[in-house]
């Protein structure tokens, strides 16, 4: 890394002189800052690396950021499937624009289309209710319960057994975790189920969109430009967080009064320059990390080529289905918005798998594994036969992926999940609520009920139907062994009427007959009891109770399955730790989404042979692609801005323009997106968006020469608040001072 005093001298060169230098240490920038990279870490595990901390550029001790309610890390908050973080003492969050997206879209109509047109409120009584469901979560505690949950699993206890007891033990554990009102609790597990941690976090029920710019700055490039790089998205959104007058939880209401956190971010407005540590804070997903060389090779035989199918059928037919139809379209945005992404990134790892050897790489680390084993006998008394235990519970889930899959596309479809949903509920409150299934519990009644209010604006009868063909069109096609005898029946397959004939016949008058394509239907439909369920001529209510038995005795035979692994995948695990220890490698647990932290260098990287990417992007750039046609749309107002270059101090020196987005060889996967990007005071330099098309298969293997994370830098950010959208009521709420507001009494 350059010395302070180096860097404080480049930034006064000319721009295109900057550039070259940058190339040239693009080469060495992998030796000399390459000492982060791979790793989602929990924050207790920050002091236990400390020295690679320090080495990376960071200045400040680790153990400051390991506590999770403590500065910055309380400021960091889930949005229950994107991160986000508090920006302001009075309730503003920041995350991405496709964070925000479904409630865009859901506040959006053909004659007030906030993703065309972006939305600022104007007061915070402007302020929009969010998408139904939409939730804010701020971290409360965080208590290791292992050995609660262990100790409840009978020692001769089967698969079954094994995953009902666990089930029972964490199901207690929320229960008194949410004994506090406003309290939203979950167990989660790490290794395979060789530890767990209950998570006591505060939920936030009335979240309130306070600013989006247009699509044309927060989706700019859209699907053509997602996953690659050069980047100019200025993905970004806020949220404001509001509470009851006492400051607790509270449902929507006028009288609520915006949250107060503990913790808030301040802004970096100086931003970042090359070869500077970040460091990403938020709740990735899932990665697989420690999975077996055969579940990569199916991942990459069967799993992602049959999303990028799936995908490409269900994106063809909303596309033929909403032709011509303004107010279809705008219903299946978010769809069509994550559809495409998911496209994306299924067509990106088997690229990123085609040039890497990571069933090979795998292969020969179990192999060495199993000699270590081998080689010792009391390795050999502990864990023999540990990793061939996992592979044989797998060989029994693979053998009915296809099945599997197709049914739970069905479930996807809203009518079939209202009816089936409502049934299962009707089921489950004939049993004392703690009996209940997780899901079927009255802690989940409004996110159940949130959810089909949410689905109201993203149905279309037409669309709904030829979707659930398609489903059931590839269920026919599976060989008879796989089929199901009630589903068979219920469609007339398997008698003289072609299977897609006789599937079309059925939906037509199922669609013709039903009520529930009214959402208000739908809803009235949760809290109706078994018997007049059992009593509706409603098709879909129908095929729902005709389903129950079937749908029971899967879900026995998936539970019997995941309980053999919840004893052998940590076993498994145990040995793997020791193994790697052993060779003095740290471990990390697989991202399972919930708190952590990646860190690393602000960097470009080498594609290919000769050539060599920069790791900013710039305004000019922006404006380059700009072709007044979606997704290249710019706003004419920033263009017109970018070519006075009237950027402001918004500029850097640095970079010779105003940095857009920026490349760190941090390690991020999917619900990374929204994460605070922070600099080694803490302080807000950027947002984490995306990934770049050679890292897709990090979820599975980390490439540390060509992995990088494509953040937006916040001087975009606070560019288009002031130059474009003029949002400065927000700017001065953050501690950032307007400069492009006009004084009072002159002109803009």
């Amino acid at each position: 890394m350059l010395a302070a005093s180096q860097r404080r001298h480049f930034m006064w060169m000319g721009g295109s002189q900057m550039r070259a230098l940058i190339m040239v240490l693009l080469v060495i920038l992998p030796t000399a800052a390459g000492h982060a990279g791979e790793g989602m870490w929990l924050p207790d595990q920050l002091p236990m690396i400390g020295d690679e901390l320090a080495a990376a550029g960071l200045e400040t001790p680790p153990e400051e950021f390991a506590d999770l309610t403590g500065h910055p890390m309380g400021a960091i908050v889930s949005l229950g499937g994107c991160s986000a973080s508090f920006v302001s003492p009075n309730g503003l969050v920041v995350t991405n624009h496709h964070c925000a997206y479904g409630t865009i879209q859901y506040n959006s109509t053909e004659d007030r289309n906030l993703l065309t047109d972006g939305f600022l409120a104007a007061t915070r009584a402007d302020e929009l209710a969010a998408a139904p469901g939409s939730m804010i979560y701020v971290t409360l505690a965080v208590q290791d319960v292992t050995q609660e949950i262990v100790s409840a699993v009978p020692s001769d206890a089967d698969g079954t057994a094994r995953y009902a007891a666990i089930e029972d033990a964490e199901k207690k554990l929320i229960a008194k975790c949410e004994e506090i009102p406003g309290h939203r609790c979950k167990v989660s597990s790490f290794h395979g189920g060789a530890e767990f941690r209950l998570y006591d976090q505060l939920e936030i029920r009335d979240v309130r969109l306070a600013y989006a710019p247009s699509s044309s700055i927060g989706k700019y490039g859209g699907d053509i430009d997602n996953w690659m790089w050069p980047r100019h998205t200025g993905d970004f959104s806020f949220y404001r967080a509001w509470v009851g007058p006492d400051g607790q939880p509270a449902d929507p209401s006028p009288d609520n009064v915006p949250f107060q956190p503990k913790h808030w971010l301040r802004i970096g407005t100086e931003g970042i320059d090359t070869g500077d540590f970040v460091m990403v804070v938020g709740f990735p997903g899932k990665t697989n990390r420690y999975r077996l060389a055969s579940e990569v090779a199916d991942a990459i035989e069967w799993s992602y080529p049959q999303r990028v199918a799936s995908r490409q059928e269900s994106l063809d037919i909303i596309a033929a289905e909403t032709a011509g139809r303004p107010d279809a379209a705008i219903a299946y945005a978010a769809t069509e918005s994550y559809l495409n992404n998911s496209l994306k990134n299924g067509q990106g790892m088997l690229a990123g798998f085609a040039h890497s050897d990571s069933v090979t790489s795998k292969q020969a680390l179990e192999a060495e594994f199993a000699a270590w084993i081998a080689a010792d006998a009391e390795r050999e008394a502990a864990w023999g036969g540990a990793l061939e235990g996992v592979e044989s519970i797998l060989d029994e889930q693979r053998a009915h992926q296809a099945r599997d899959q197709e049914l739970s596309s069905l479930k996807y479809n809203q009518l079939v999940s209202a009816s089936w949903m409502a049934y299962r509920l009707a089921r489950e409150r004939e049993k004392p609520d703690a009996d209940r299934k997780p899901g079927y519990q009255d802690r989940d009644m409004d996110r159940i009920k949130a959810r089909i209010k949410r689905s109201a604006r993203s149905f279309d009868a037409q669309v709904d139907m030829a979707l659930i063909q398609n489903t059931l069109d590839a269920y026919a096609a599976l060989p008879e062994s796989e089929r199901l005898l009630v589903l068979d029946q219920w469609f007339g397959l398997g008698g003289d009427v072609a299977a897609s004939e006789a599937i079309a016949s059925t939906l037509h008058r199922m669609y013709m007959a039903t009520k529930l394509t009214d959402p208000e239907a739908r809803l009235a439909l949760l809290d109706a009891d078994r018997a007049t369920l059992e009593a509706s001529e409603d098709p879909f209510v129908e095929l729902a109770v005709a389903m129950y038995d079937t749908d029971l005795a899967l879900e026995a035979e998936e539970e019997m399955l995941d309980g053999q692994l919840l004893e052998a995948r940590p076993r498994f695990m145990e040995a793997l730790l020791a193994f790697q220890t052993d060779r003095g490698i740290e471990i990390y647990p697989d991202a399972n989404g919930t708190l952590r932290v990646t860190f690393g260098n602000v960097q470009g990287y080498v594609p290919q042979d000769a050539v060599v990417y920069l790791p900013f992007t710039t305004a000019e750039g922006v404006a380059a692609k700009a072709t007044g046609n979606e997704p290249f749309d710019a706003p004419v107002a920033l263009l017109e801005a970018v070519a006075e270059r009237d950027f402001g101090p918004y500029a850097s020196q640095s970079v010779g323009s105003l940095p857009v987005n920026f490349l760190s060889d941090v390690d991020t996967t999917g619900g990374n997106s929204g994460s605070a990007t922070i600099d080694d005071q803490g302080r807000l330099v950027g947002l984490l968006f995306d990934g770049n098309w050679e890292s897709m298969i990090a979820d599975w293997d980390f490439l540390p020469e060509v992995t990088r994370s494509i953040h937006v830098d916040i001087r975009y950010v606070l560019w288009v608040m002031d130059r474009i959208d003029h949002a400065w009521n927000l700017l001065e709420e953050m501690g950032v001072e307007p400069v492009f507001r006009p004084i009072e009494g002159g002109t803009d």
